[in-house]
């Protein structure tokens, strides 16, 4: 925790470190309405001035005048779409649904043919109703159990016979805590939002499939320390591969059971995720869509995203959730939307800054530009503005025409940079501009909403720093004839560093997050996970039958299912770990002596 602390603090990733989901500044601000009534404190320039408004990204450049791309337009405080673009780039990883653990969305998915589905149990037979599978066996064989006075433990593996229609939960959706993890699957099977009933899974399972059948469901996907599917009915569209007894080993100091969950889970870690699912975006519900759940504006402002949930939602808003969801899985296959790969979209735009800007971040780090020598402050700025220029590149025109006069930095105006607005015009509408939403569906828009949102403060932010580089004299290309001014440069630098530190705060993209220095070979890298590392809570279950299920269809005929034995599973095992509320990077170790 310490060396991962220290490196985030030198390389300037401590906001990520620590997660700031802010606002940008904090004005005095309606936190119904987002109208501000303050200024930015403390910025170099006077270009800087916050200007909180939402400006629409216009397609039709024709009709477009470069007035509405002014460089001190911010986003509103209570936009959400930087937000709805991250979920989305995060959906089925496992380490973005760890570390911020309160899921905002359900999407719909399939299942395909063929895939392989694992369940662990305690008797020969298919579970009745409702039950549990996973996605991978390391996960299942947790579950598996014996009744006394055997050996081994009941393995049962599925495939798949034809596409199963389910639907997905993101975020740690399958741990058992009351601090919003379930906040969407309680809206789906109560109607509201059910903190005391975090731990009642057999109700909600049941309830949920009983949702699901008037739409044709047939499972629900979570994930916890991996991925696993709520599947309703296990005697139907799936076909058993094995039911056998596995030679289960008893405890051990040299093997750990939880330890290889968490690694089959981490081969989920990032972009693809989870591919044995497919997601259709098309048919996105977001509690971040700000029409579809507007009471929620007021319940998360000023909070950090990590304490982003939906338990102060309405009952409006709760009701149009439901039915939108309804229409999405109801609609004909052929009103499936427009045809865009939207994760694809995304993607490109993480892959295309992601690095870059985490460069720019590094170096602007690497030097104090109070203490630094002038030719280290000047080797720095030229490093930077290259990778700012690289960013730029297919956007910058080859009619840029520079002031006359630059003006000393402390007169510096607004209009200072406006010959950098067409590259910033350029660079924000190149992936959306000519996407037309006739053919979308209402979650395609929120989606195109949410890519322009993102890019469009991205290239506000790098349009602003490669300008104010060219004016200070550090470009290769543009303004040469400008000779560095080091005191100039200092405070170009002192600028880049703020605009830098809140772009990537605002943008969080869990890209940025990992384990600093890497990981060595008997490690890997590890985000608190549910169960291990959270504190005991007072479980207070109502008594069920279900553990003790009279019947159920044998693979050898019908014959009574004996008594469930004790699962040891669900609880958290050991002292909290510091960081189990806002979970933090850091190495544990996959061999013996364990450090989970």
């Amino acid at each position: 925790m310490l060396r991962n602390a220290l490196w985030c603090t030198l390389a300037g990733f401590g906001a990520l470190c620590h997660a700031a989901q802010v606002p940008l500044v904090t004005p005095q601000v309606d936190p119904q309405h987002g109208s501000s009534t303050g200024e930015a404190p403390g910025r170099l320039f006077p270009i800087d001035r916050s200007h909180y408004t939402t400006v629409g990204l216009p397609v039709d450049h024709e009709h477009d005048t470069l007035t509405n791309w002014r460089l001190d337009d911010l986003p509103n405080v209570n936009s959400t779409g930087h937000l709805i673009f991250e979920t989305v780039n995060s959906l089925l990883q496992h380490w973005p649904n760890t570390r911020m653990r309160n899921g905002h969305n359900i999407v719909p998915g399939t299942v395909p043919p063929g895939t392989l589905l694992y369940h662990g149990t305690w008797h020969p037979g298919l579970p009745p109703g409702p039950d549990w599978t996973a996605t991978d066996p390391e996960h299942s064989i947790l579950f598996c159990r014996n009744t006394d006075g055997e050996d081994g433990c009941w393995h049962l593996t599925l495939m798949t016979t034809r596409p199963l229609k389910v639907v997905y939960f993101d975020g740690s959706s399958a741990a058992k805590v009351s601090l919003g993890t379930m906040d969407t699957q309680d809206i789906l099977a109560w109607g509201d939002v059910k903190p005391d009933l975090a731990f009642e899974e057999w109700d909600r399972i049941e309830a949920l499939c009983e949702w699901g059948k008037e739409y044709g469901v047939d499972g629900f996907v979570r994930m916890e320390m991996d991925f696993e599917i709520m599947l309703c009915n296990f005697t139907s569209n799936v076909r058993i591969v094995s039911s056998v007894t596995l030679a289960r080993p008893g405890p051990s100091p040299k093997a750990s059971g939880r330890v290889e969950v968490m690694f089959a889970g981490s081969w989920h870690n990032r972009y693809p995720g989870e591919t044995r699912i497919q997601l259709d975006l098309s048919g996105l519900i977001s509690f971040y869509d700000t029409e579809l759940a507007p009471s929620l504006i007021p319940a998360r402002f000023g909070k950090e995203r990590w304490d982003h949930r939906l338990l102060n939602i309405s009952g409006e808003d709760v009701t149009r959730a439901r039915a939108r969801l309804g229409e999405v899985l109801s609609r004909p296959a052929d009103q499936s939307g427009s045809g865009i790969d939207w994760l694809v979209l995304v993607r490109v735009i993480v892959d295309r800054y992601s690095k870059r800007l985490e460069l720019v971040r590094y170096l602007l780090n690497s030097t104090d530009p109070d203490t630094g020598d002038s030719d280290s402050m000047i080797d720095i700025a030229v490093k930077t503005q290259v990778q700012l220029r690289n960013m730029l590149t297919p956007y910058i025109l080859s009619d840029v025409i520079l002031p006359s006069v630059v003006p000393e930095t402390g007169e510096m105006g607004l209009d200072v940079l406006n010959w950098t607005r067409p590259a910033y015009r350029l660079c924000a509408t190149t992936h959306t501009g000519m996407l037309k939403d006739e053919a979308m569906t209402s979650s395609e828009k929120l989606l195109l909403n949410a890519v322009q949102e993102t890019t469009r403060e991205i290239c506000r932010v790098v349009t602003k720093m490669w300008g104010l580089g060219v004016l200070a004299g550090v470009d290769q290309f543009i303004g040469t004839e400008n000779e560095p001014n080091i005191d100039t440069v200092r405070n170009t630098m002192r600028t880049w560093r703020k605009d830098t530190d809140e772009l990537t705060a605002w943008l969080d993209w869990n890209d940025w997050v990992k384990c600093r220095p890497a990981c060595g070979p008997e490690e890997m890298c590890y985000l608190t996970t549910w169960p291990a590392g959270f504190p005991r809570r007072e479980r207070h279950r109502r008594p069920r039958n279900g553990d003790s299920i009279p019947t159920a269809h044998s693979f050898t005929g019908d014959t009574p299912v004996p008594t469930r034995p004790p699962r040891g599973d669900g609880h958290p095992h050991g002292d909290p770990a510091d960081d189990w509320e806002r979970p933090q990077p850091r190495c544990i170790r996959r061999t013996d002596p364990f450090t989970i």
